[in-house]
């Protein structure tokens, strides 16, 4: 499953301000090595996003989603709330419920302890193992886990519930923990705690998701390091199915509203840089409402765009709406690529189900997956 990067590390940071012919044709390199491994097919996962709570303890300058008690937004959806939406989104052919929420906000807030109090746990993780265990058990969707860093134990006990995992990386420099840069303050953001959790996930054999998030002030060698890293565990544990690449969009009242946004031409040469470092097992992936001219992005090697809903909006970036999917199709079509739905867990890691799911999860695939192990039943 594994293979060393095509290009070395001086190779990537050379790449830094490739422009005009130069980008082109680094775009090209990229997206032929997408081609042979994955073919004229982009996905997409087909979801639904439950904001399981919007507080956390980290007070990242870029984030709009987390709201602290005093704003008098803050909440923990409740079991019935979270029924309501799962029912909706299995109603819309979604497959996947994507569980977000902010992290460890118990040990921060006395709101968060007491609203988990009222549903019988004292930790957001206990809570989360109950609606994903809901979940399986009242729906024919599969959940999806993006709870931030965990212990080796909270995934251990997470993994029999969730067909899937996710945290971003966002990056490896500690740079961005100085006063001033956006990870101040945030002890969830200290990059060995994140990669830490990348490497537990490896050990458990957990399908996970991960990415870096790129504008922030960051150094292209930064960059360069955290794809680097990224592929150095899938290395070692070959659980990672597929690498965000999220561009910073700047939002109204945040300590980095201010900040430039990269441009198109930052993505592309990224997720060409991304594509060559990483293992082509590795699907690549580029949110597409978070940039108008998104079709850029196929000529840059992606091979899929991520969780699209035809229901909940996007609540991390909740003034970015999604492209409704039969314009994703045809903006593929377009350009040469069939659009299909996936399932939140890739096709090689059901291949191999024994190692990578819980004997519960894994019983449901076979109904749920067509024979190349994307969805069976493509929604329109």
């Amino acid at each position: 499953m594994t293979r060393s990067a095509a290009i070395t590390r001086q190779e990537a940071i050379s790449f830094g301000n490739t422009q005009g012919p130069d980008l082109q044709a680094l775009c090209d390199a990229a997206a032929q090595l997408r081609d042979r491994h994955w073919g004229e097919i982009i996905t997409y996962s087909r979801k639904v996003f439950i904001p399981l709570t919007n507080m956390c303890r980290d007070d990242c300058g870029y984030c709009t989603f987390v709201k602290t008690p005093e704003s008098g937004e803050a909440e923990l959806l409740t079991p019935v709330q979270v029924m309501t939406t799962l029912l909706q989104g299995q109603q819309s052919g979604c497959k996947e419920a994507l569980f977000s929420l902010g992290e460890k906000p118990e040990q921060r807030y006395q709101l968060a302890r007491d609203l988990l109090a009222a549903q019988g746990h004292n930790s957001m993780v206990g809570y989360l193992e109950q609606v994903c265990q809901m979940t399986l058990e009242q729906t024919s969707l599969l959940p999806h886990v993006n709870a931030g860093t965990l212990s080796k134990d909270e995934l251990r006990r997470l993994k029999p519930v969730a067909a899937s995992m996710g945290m971003m990386l966002e990056n490896t420099s500690r740079r961005l923990l100085q006063k001033g840069l956006p990870h101040y303050a945030c002890p969830d953001k200290v990059p060995v705690q994140r990669l830490r959790t990348l490497e537990r996930a490896g050990q458990l054999d957990i399908p996970f998701t991960t990415g870096i998030l790129i504008g922030i002030g960051e150094t292209w060698e930064e960059r360069i390091d955290s794809l680097l890293a990224i592929n150095a565990i899938h290395q070692q544990y070959g659980h990672i199915q597929e690498v965000i690449v999220q561009n910073f969009r700047a939002k109204p009242g945040t300590a980095m509203a201010g900040q430039p946004e990269p441009t198109l031409d930052d993505m592309r040469r990224t997720l060409a840089v991304a594509r060559l470092i990483l293992d082509p097992s590795i699907s690549l992936q580029a949110p597409p409402n978070l940039e108008e001219r998104y079709g850029s992005y196929v000529s840059a090697g992606i091979n899929d765009w991520g969780g699209i809903s035809p229901l909940t909006r996007d609540f991390i970036n909740p003034e970015r709406a999604w492209p409704q999917i039969d314009s994703l199709r045809q903006g593929c079509a377009g350009l040469g690529y069939e659009l299909q739905e996936r399932l939140t867990v890739y096709p090689a890691y059901q291949q191999n189900s024994g190692r990578y799911l819980a004997q519960d999860i894994a019983s449901r695939l076979p109904q749920m997956a067509a024979a190349n192990g994307l969805a069976a039943q493509q929604c329109q």
